[in-house]
């Protein structure tokens, strides 16, 4: 089979990565085109084609699929687009920043027939795929206790953090953990509680930078979730499943297994970003795309997938708001 032409739209940090994927790691998939405002993106990446706009894409006979990593206010207006000019999507996560526009884009992507993907990384890392397949085996039984934990490295401009960015960009990606390691369940009722404890001189201004929420499901099963923008000794992601069956830990963010010990103690080396600590997942989920692509789906994350996790991140913004429980 032909090698299938995709469209990168939107080439900052994860974009980048994102279309040197495409043109590196994934020999089925060939970087066709680029769209973004920024002179010589599509040069810099390789691409075969360059665009200053989405339109240019979405008029563009050679493009099978596109690939969404534009800012994530746009996210939902660019997959109707794509739908309507019949392309396959992937979108980076969030998918919409709320759920009028999260079904807006499913129903067009369902109504044109194409595939629609979104781009949940940590279901293709190796250590969160083999606690779902103990899962999906019985060997863990069935879920009681969930927990994600993101921190991030931290360096961030307070500025440019939008309002709810913790949940809808950060937390959204243990949202969707949370259901991965318990599948099947949906949340019931969501719990939060966030402060600025990073830049707590922002607190007045709507930045939330630090959050723990809980999540109770309709199989009974409990969940937290965490995230920090600053963790000091680097990225840090983890996850863990307790079931009637047994316990699944996943993540330590070590960049190799090896430690280090001398007269100061023991030492390791962890991961400084997540396009170290989940390079082969960002690429994984690509592959999973370009495949689905090829063979006619379905995709392995859905935008259903991506409209539960919003479900529950919308849920836990507004518990913030409220200092109350939000039940569904």
């Amino acid at each position: 089979m032909e090698r299938s032409r995709i469209a990168l739209v939107g080439s900052g940090r994860m974009g980048q990565f994102h279309g040197e994927t495409i043109r590196l790691r994934l020999p089925d998939a060939r970087l066709h085109a680029v769209a973004d405002p920024v002179p010589g993106a599509a040069e810099r990446l390789g691409a075969e084609r360059a665009y200053t706009d989405a339109a240019g894409v979405w008029a563009d006979p050679d493009v099978d699929a596109v690939v969404i990593a534009a800012p994530a206010r746009f996210h939902a207006d660019l997959v109707v687009a794509a739908a309507r000019a019949g392309k396959h999507v992937f979108c980076e996560k969030p998918m919409a920043l709320t759920l009028a526009d999260a079904d807006r884009a499913i129903d067009a992507c369902r109504a044109a027939g194409v595939i629609l993907q979104v781009g949940f990384n940590r279901r293709f890392a190796p250590d969160w795929a083999a606690a779902r397949a103990l899962l999906d085996a019985g060997r863990l039984g069935t879920p009681r206790l969930l927990r994600s934990v993101t921190r991030d490295p931290g360096g961030f401009d307070p500025a440019r953090v939008a309002p709810g960015t913790i949940f809808l960009e950060t937390l959204i990606h243990d949202f969707d953990t949370l259901r991965f390691l318990n599948p099947g369940a949906e949340p019931v009722e969501v719990f939060a509680v966030a402060d600025a404890l990073v830049e707590p001189a922002w607190r007045d201004r709507g930045l939330l930078d630090t959050a723990v929420v809980t999540v109770r499901f309709d199989n009974g099963a409990i969940g937290t979730a965490e995230a920090c923008f600053e963790a000091s000794y680097g990225y840090d992601v983890r996850g863990e499943v307790l079931g009637s069956g047994g316990m699944a830990t996943v993540g330590d963010g070590r960049r190799t297994g090896m430690a280090f010990s001398d007269a100061g103690g023991r030492n390791i080396e962890t991961a400084r970003g997540d396009q170290e600590l989940f390079a082969g997942a960002y690429t994984a989920e690509l592959a999973a795309f370009v495949e689905a692509v090829r063979t006619g789906g379905p995709a392995p994350v859905t935008g259903e997938d991506a409209r539960a996790a919003l479900r529950i991140a919308l849920s836990a913004a507004e518990s913030v708001r409220t200092g109350e429980a939000v039940r569904k």
